[in-house]
């Protein structure tokens, strides 16, 4: 017998609602990325700050605290790469030039041995002007949002303190609102779910990506690569894009370190890369997070698309936190949970 929640109208309906909302976010993004950025600091920042009212501090004083500790490592970071930055754009155009005379040379020793064809298209595909220039664009892509967000710093922030002071009095403003009925009970506990599973996957992602940046860092510091503060900043912050993140943060790498230092420093790049992200991103982070995120790859891939075209690089970060935040939700209504069971990695009907 068909699911009567699975009727062809409630599934044209479902995604015509969902085609109309993403498409009012797209225009509403300057707008939603502060927020959903704020949203998002004051569902990490929540656990201390709780923490701190447990023990006895007072709450203006614990949310002082978690947001003083929030902002001073957000400028101390912001201090540490900001000199390396300006000087790398600086001698951008230096090593520019050395990789095209490095692709001209390789050029030229094809054309030698009889490959005219393939030696013309080598150049094109490989002019220094393309290739690291799309990296580099892309790199500075996500450091412009970065720096617009910096620029939107005190928005965010006054919007993080209204959270965090108005969250205790949330349930009871909703049950007051829909009664103090067991549907109002689930829908908090599938909001309590929703604001847990966040948390937890920001939390580890976190984590695991301040170990993939320090690793990196001190692995290019030994093998002697320029700025390796930097890339490892770069590496902390792509690492929270699923499944493309890390190879994005190590192309540009891996070019520095040729045109530096020569090929054998350029594999040891590459090698230290893919050391790392199976050490942490194969091994110790699938370990940590076990199963609870119940996303399939797929929709975890299609998820960083999504989002990135909705909401920009931000939303690339926050693509797979929004996603389990909807899943849930979808999940909390009978008439939607067909959507959270095909964005699940397998066919249970559960969170």
């Amino acid at each position: 017998m068909a699911n009567p929640t699975l009727t062809t109208p409630r599934v044209l309906t479902s995604l015509a609602a969902f085609v109309v909302i993403v498409g009012g976010m797209k225009i509403a993004a300057p707008l939603l990325v502060p927020l959903l950025l704020a949203l998002f600091i004051a569902i990490i920042v929540a656990s201390p700050y709780s923490t701190l009212q447990e023990k006895g501090l007072p709450r203006p004083l614990a949310l002082l605290a978690v947001l003083s500790v929030f902002c001073g490592a957000v400028f101390l970071v912001g201090s540490l790469i900001g000199s390396s930055a300006q000087e790398f754009a600086e001698r951008f155009p230096l090593y520019q030039n050395r990789l095209r005379e490095m692709t001209a040379g390789v050029s030229a020793w094809l054309f030698s041995k009889g490959g005219l064809g393939f030696a013309e298209g080598f150049g094109d595909y490989f002019d220094p002007g393309k290739v690291p220039g799309m990296v580099m664009d892309l790199a500075a892509a996500v450091f412009s949002g970065m720096q617009t967000l910096l620029a939107n710093g005190f928005l965010i922030l006054i919007t993080v303190v209204f959270i965090l002071l108005e969250a205790p009095t949330i349930p009871d403003k909703w049950r007051k609102a829909r009664g103090n009925t067991a549907q109002t009970t689930r829908s908090l506990n599938h909001f309590r779910d929703a604001v847990q599973n966040v948390n937890r996957y920001m939390a580890i992602k976190t984590l695991t990506s301040m170990l993939t940046g320090a690793s990196i860092a001190a692995l290019l510091w030994l093998i002697g690569v320029d700025y390796p503060l930097l890339w490892g900043v770069m590496a902390f912050l792509l690492n929270f894009i699923p499944n493309i993140g890390s190879v994005l943060a190590a192309i540009p790498v891996v070019l520095l370190a040729l045109v530096q230092m020569g090929v054998a420093a350029c594999a040891m790049t590459a090698a230290a890369y893919l050391a790392v992200n199976i050490a942490v991103g194969t091994f110790l982070e699938p370990r940590i997070m076990g199963k609870g995120l119940g996303l399939s790859t797929l929709v975890v891939f299609v998820s960083l698309i999504l989002w990135g075209w909705v909401l920009g690089p931000v939303g690339m970060l926050l693509s797979v936190p929004l996603t389990i935040a909807m899943k849930i939700a979808l999940d909390s209504n009978k008439d939607t949970r067909w959507m959270a069971i095909m964005l699940g990695p397998g066919g249970g009907g559960g969170t």
